[in-house]
């Protein structure tokens, strides 16, 4: 067996550094192109990866990182694992991804502590798993004509399956696992990496011993490449010495939000001592020292994580301020990083955040017990019972996006942009006045991105060009670099909210992002406590909704979908996670009045976990995904003490939900929760989706409600 190379990545981002993927699926999507364009875009993306990494000097190249839509879902495929409703599907891979006109797609949720989303396979008993090796093995016979030899990437069991929820079937699955194997080995792959990230988590004892068990069969197959099992996210714990008892020969260890490792004779150990998960700097005496200290047969230089989470290249923002820049690494940089760790050349020192001091926080005011609010809100809102309202976004068209681009070069006056703004504004208000919505919102056609747009208009932020980052499919974001003292200089979202409810009788919801998503969807400085930062940005959050109920909004909503996303990994750091968090909230809209209805929004981040949390936040109405994961929502929420809204029409697919499915679930609904606290609303944000489907499916939520309002009144 060769020996495993002295600097690798355990992954790169995958949607071309001008988002050459995003560009090609949606071309494909909309019919404009077809698969072939598709393969072609992929095959041109996998190949300026691996040249680049090769020209940057990275030993050990990885491939199967590259996805089409999801890693996780490829593993599905890879396994069999295809449900059988979506057999039949034109294409069954995009099927199960987001759905087609008679089917829904599979639920969707968070990647452990990330913003990145992955498709939850779906197995059961009947599952029969079946082996498809066909895209690991063209990607590792397209990188050797290239001239390039590969580490193939694959979700190892233990993980897949706990994402599954089906971790009964290890023992089914190990076999395709041991068929892949063999097939990577007749390849001549050297090789294989099996990501087994779960593993950072609290597992059990049974589970650990399922750890064991799994990998000892593995590591049994007797013509296989090398065994590279990669955790990361945290530190692996008791985990690791089961895994280093067993036949596996190279283990990957997250040196940057773990610890230490012990000493490990005989195994190579995958130091992740650059980060995947943050855009700053390594410090190169942290990683010496990190690398000095593990004692192991081999030691490889690595990134902490996949590389996805972050964007390509600093090289490609100019707009930055110098000092800024200068502590900045992307992909490319944090490759560079590690090759230079592993000839240990790395040159330092890393520039230092510039000191600034912290405010001191201000102690949040009371609002009045929720009975007292409910009732001062019922008596000014008026709402009929099953309200309907959105979360806050419409679509996002080719026009606006225009728009903004023509005043960022000039071609197009900021007058001329706001009037373009309130023509939007206006369309949106007539859409849903014509639907007969209840609550209505201004449809946020200024903002680019529900946490960029705030940090372009709060102090010690920074916003990129270019700083791309995949979220799921070919949805991408572009994080903000937090990296300064956070306030508010005036206003944000105050103007356009006013003029919507101008322009109606009907109630505008104020929309505002949150201060744990701000800070959870940023790359934050590390030089203050998490918690801090946070609190920062609440007070930021606070002074907005001040000047919008004094505007004279009478309902301001405060999302916080990254809610569950930040939640520790380990069970130990939860609680002081979940204690600061929601005083954060609390914090950032204390002071409202009475009749003031506060709202919240989650979504695709299994908040069922949380939802005691949920309920501290005291927001009078709580908007949540329900209807992509199948209502499971429903069976955690019947002590929940305020107004609720579990989605009823999943934005993230283009199928168009009927008015009997809308019904459907709100009877479930109905059926959790007393009708007074029952909202109806879609699972998030429209921004994603045409207004020839907002507006069907929107007809048939407000149809399935003026049912069901007719025999609550009767």
């Amino acid at each position: 067996m060769s020996p495993f190379p002295t600097s690798t990545v355990l992954g790169y981002p995958r949607i071309g550094p001008r988002r050459e993927l995003k560009r090609a699926l949606e071309s494909y999507w909309d019919g404009r192109s077809g698969r072939a364009e598709l393969e072609r875009a992929g095959a041109e993306i996998r190949e300026r990866t691996w040249r680049r990494l090769a020209e940057l000097g990275l030993e050990g190249l990885p491939s199967n990182t590259f996805s089409l839509y999801d890693h996780v879902l490829d593993t599905a495929v890879l396994l069999g694992a295809v449900p059988e409703r979506y057999r039949a599907a034109e294409d069954p891979y995009f099927a199960m991804a987001r759905g087609t006109d008679g089917l829904a797609p599979l639920r969707m949720t968070k990647w452990f502590d990330t913003n990145y989303h992955y498709i939850v396979p779906e197995i059961g008993p009947e599952t029969v798993f079946k082996l498809d090796a066909s895209k690991p093995l063209a990607e590792v016979r397209e990188a050797r004509a290239l001239g390039y030899e590969t580490r193939p990437v694959v979700v190892g069991p233990v993980t897949f399956l706990l994402l599954a929820g089906a971790p009964e079937r290890l023992d089914d699955v190990l076999g395709c696992y041991e068929e892949l194997l063999a097939a990577l080995a007749a390849e001549g792959v050297a090789w294989v990496q099996l990501d087994e990230p779960a593993l950072v988590g609290d597992r059990t004892p049974e589970e650990l011993e399922a750890v064991r068990g799994a990998y000892d069969r593995l590591g049994s197959v007797t013509a296989r490449p090398g065994l590279f099992v990669a955790s990361y996210f945290g530190d692996l714990g008791p985990a690791l010495p089961v895994l280093a008892a067993t036949p596996v020969e190279a283990i990957g260890v997250d040196l940057v939000r773990g610890g230490g490792v012990p000493d490990l004779p005989g195994k190579t150990v995958v130091a992740g001592v650059v980060s995947g998960r943050d855009v700053w700097r390594t410090a190169p005496e942290r990683a010496l020292a990190a690398l000095g200290a593990v004692r192991a047969g081999r030691v490889t230089v690595s990134t902490s994580c996949s590389l996805l989470h972050v964007p390509y290249d600093v090289d490609a923002e100019p707009d930055l301020d110098p000092g800024l820049r200068a502590r900045l690494a992307f992909a490319e940089q944090k490759v560079a990083e590690v090759v230079a760790l592993a000839r240990s050349d790395f040159q330092g020192p890393v520039p230092a955040a510039p000191s600034v001091p912290l405010t001191s926080p201000a102690a949040p005011e009371e609002r009045a017990p929720y009975a007292v609010r409910a009732a001062a809100q019922a008596a000014h809102l008026g709402l009929p019972p099953l309200p309907i309202t959105t979360i806050g976004s419409f679509p996002q068209t080719g026009e606006l996006r225009a728009a903004r681009a023509a005043v960022a070069n000039g071609t197009l006056s900021e007058d001329d942009y706001e009037r373009r703004v309130e023509a939007e504004i206006e369309r949106v208000v007539r859409v849903q006045e014509r639907l007969g919505l209840d609550v209505l919102v201004h449809g946020e056609p200024e903002r680019n991105d529900m946490v960029q747009y705030f940090a372009e208009h709060l102090d010690g932020f920074a916003v990129t060009r270019n700083g791309w980052v995949q979220s799921y499919g070919s949805r991408c974001t572009r994080p903000p670099i937090l990296h300064g003292d956070v306030s508010r200089p005036g206003p944000i979202t105050v103007r356009w909210a006013s003029y919507a409810q101008s322009l109606t009788d009907k109630p505008v919801k104020g929309m505002l992002t949150g201060p744990v998503t701000i800070v959870a969807w940023s790359f934050v400085r590390d030089d203050l406590p998490l918690r801090d930062v946070v609190f920062q940005v609440a007070d930021a959050v606070r002074e907005e909704v001040r000047d919008l109920e004094a505007a004279g909004l009478s309902i301001i909503q405060v999302d916080e979908p990254a809610l569950r996303e930040l939640l520790p990994l380990r069970r130990a750091a939860q609680a002081d996670y979940l204690e600061w968090a929601v005083a954060a909230y609390r914090r950032a809209t204390s002071g409202a009045a009475d009749r003031t209805q506060i709202h919240t929004h989650l979504c695709y981040s299994d908040a069922d976990q949380i939802l005691a949390a949920i309920d501290g936040l005291d927001a009078d109405v709580t908007t949540i995904e329900s209807a992509r994961s199948g209502a499971r929502i429903l069976g955690a929420v019947s002590a929940f003490g305020r107004g609720l809204g579990p989605g009823v029409y999943d934005i993230h697919s283009p199928r168009v939900p009927g008015a009997d499915e809308v019904e459907d679930l709100l009877r479930r609904t109905l059926e959790a929760l007393p009708a007074e606290r029952v909202w109806v609303n879609p699972d998030c944000g429209l921004k994603t989706r045409t207004y020839e489907q907002v507006e069907s499916s929107l007809a048939h939520v407000v149809e399935a409600t003026r049912r069901l309002r007719a025999e609550l009144q009767a």
